[in-house]
């Protein structure tokens, strides 16, 4: 399902996800890794079809743990709140996992990574041609525990209604 998320992604939304132009063959090699190394992915589904997601991925042996997080919303559904909901969603796994800091580099011209990230109070830092960005993820409390695991029931739950 990311897989083919990410390549229905047009040549545009592709750029502003991984930094530059991507082929097909670059995004069954990522979402291969993101399979491996622990990522955390969640998704927003229409009608059966994952049309949104983010990656939250743990950066190997840091110590406080330490994540990079990544956003990718099709061209139909940007601009709809879907990457602040998926952000909110990122930050609680996050600090549910005892991750600190969470990670994010976009592109200079990405308006709306950047907004989302302002809105959920990250320190940006322009250099060159990126925007890297830092959002500290406090310690997860009873409440954002309970937060996660009701998202995942409902999204179960759901999945399950719609299923054939």
């Amino acid at each position: 399902m990311f897989r083919e998320h990410l390549k229905r992604l047009d040549p545009e939304s592709r750029r502003m996800r991984f930094g530059g132009a991507v082929s097909d063959i670059f995004i069954d090699d990522y979402a291969d890794t993101a399979c491996r190394l622990n990522s955390v992915i969640h998704g927003c589904f229409v009608d059966g079809v994952l049309r949104a997601a983010a990656e939250l991925r743990p950066v190997l042996e840091s110590w406080p743990l330490q994540a990079e997080a990544a956003f990718s919303v099709e061209t139909p559904f940007q601009d709809s709140g879907l990457g602040t909901e998926l952000m909110h969603r990122t930050i609680v796994a996050a600090r549910n996992r005892g991750i600190n800091t969470i990670y994010m580099i976009c592109l200079r011209e990405n308006g709306r990574m950047r907004h989302i990230a302002q809105k959920h109070k990250a320190d940006l830092r322009f250099e060159d041609d990126e925007i890297a960005g830092t959002v500290d993820a406090p310690y997860p409390t009873y409440f954002t525990l309970m937060e996660e695991f009701m998202g995942d029931a409902q999204g179960f739950v759901t999945a399950v209604l719609n299923w054939r």
